[in-house]
């Protein structure tokens, strides 16, 4: 599809441009789990549930699965990409029942060894995956419209990056990660807003809605009834 007053190149641009989206996740993943993986997953002070190696496996495998549907529309396979696409709706479903799993049996895990302060934590991991589903199931259910399911699939993604960004010197205090997945995001916006002259629907409805989650996330995990109540959740 071709946006009218635009160049015949614009629909290459649009593909390279999400995949170059996806190369990005894929630096930002890399980068923000190389500061942790071995304390937190290789060599552990106590040992992790497996379900957190399951999550690990899940959540990598969904990155990489968007960089190969990214770039089979690049290449114009279409056909592959509807045929990975099957798969990746089951894929995508899974990801907000392993998320949340994970984020329950590993806050119990640190609430057992003493680390209250986890409890509070609780709340991050649970709107991230709910912003993925919603992002998710509107890009499922737009797949026959590419510029808004392309748009969805990239704001689903890009909420999953919070556990990334939170792990990055400077980044991993208090809730300043919450920047680094507002700026995917953005970044998605601003490419619109410069090619071709205006934000998309998607951008604009999801944006302000993930800021106004986070916003909330923290408010609520900074309340002194939520500090008082978390840690018993948990134990």
């Amino acid at each position: 599809m071709i946006t009218p007053g635009l160049s015949q190149a614009q629909p290459v641009r649009n593909r390279s441009f999400f995949l170059a989206l996806g190369l990005l996740l894929v630096a930002v993943v890399v980068f923000g789990f190389s500061f942790t993986i071995r304390d937190n997953l290789l060599h552990p002070p106590y040992p992790r549930p497996a379900i957190l190696y399951i999550h690990t496996v899940v959540f990598s495998a969904w990155v990489l699965l968007f960089v190969v549907q990214t770039t089979l529309v690049r290449v114009r396979r279409l056909d592959l990409h509807r045929r990975l696409g099957q798969w990746g709706l089951l894929h995508g479903a899974a990801i907000p029942l392993v998320g949340i799993a994970t984020a329950i049996s590993m806050t119990r895990l640190r609430v057992s060894h003493g680390e209250l302060d986890a409890a509070r934590s609780f709340l991050i991991p649970c709107f991230d995956m709910l912003a993925f589903s919603i992002a998710f199931t509107l890009g499922a259910a737009w797949r026959r419209r590419p510029e808004f399911h392309r748009r969805c699939m990239w704001v689903a993604t890009a909420t999953l990056t919070a556990a990334a960004f939170g792990r990055m010197p400077l980044l991993d205090q208090s809730e300043w990660f919450y920047a680094g997945v507002d700026a995917l995001i953005l970044l998605g916006a601003l490419r619109d807003s410069v090619m071709s002259h205006r934000v998309h629907p998607v951008y604009l409805y999801a944006l302000p809605a993930v800021v106004a989650g986070q916003l909330l996330t923290v408010y609520i995990r900074w309340s002194p009834w939520w500090l008082d109540v978390a840690p018993g959740l948990f134990r």
